[in-house]
């Protein structure tokens, strides 16, 4: 069964760095696509940033383009999210999720329980 588990969740200053983790099980790591997502409370999921399963190609929403970092181990079977030069907002829930494919097919099909981020002084 697929299992998915966010870490490295906190509060952090703005304008400081953190480094989330997603330890995947349970299906072939290195096949698939995955993906960061968020959702702030109230708000709907908001896709962050991509990456193909060899991790050759990545995509990332305009609002963190040259502030986060998507990475991945396939060895390790985990997924990163490297996040630098974060702003004051409103906490928000980051969860890993596993594509359909090993491109971008669009869609998700599971996800971590979620690791909150909170940016405040």
């Amino acid at each position: 069964q697929v299992q998915l588990v966010e870490s490295g969740g906190g509060l952090v200053q703005p304008g400081g760095s953190l480094r989330l983790s997603c330890a995947a099980s349970g299906f072939t790591f290195s096949s698939y696509t995955m993906s960061w997502v968020r959702q702030a409370p109230g708000k709907g999921l908001e896709w962050v940033s991509d990456m193909n399963s060899g991790g050759g190609s990545t995509y990332y929403v305009d609002s963190v383009k040259g502030r986060f970092t998507i990475s991945r181990d396939n060895a390790k079977n985990t997924l990163y999210l490297q996040m630098h030069s974060l702003n004051p907002e409103a906490p928000a829930v980051f969860y890993c999720a596993k594509g359909r494919g090993s491109w971008f097919e669009g869609g998700f099909d599971s996800w971590g329980q979620g690791t909150q981020v909170t940016v405040s002084s």
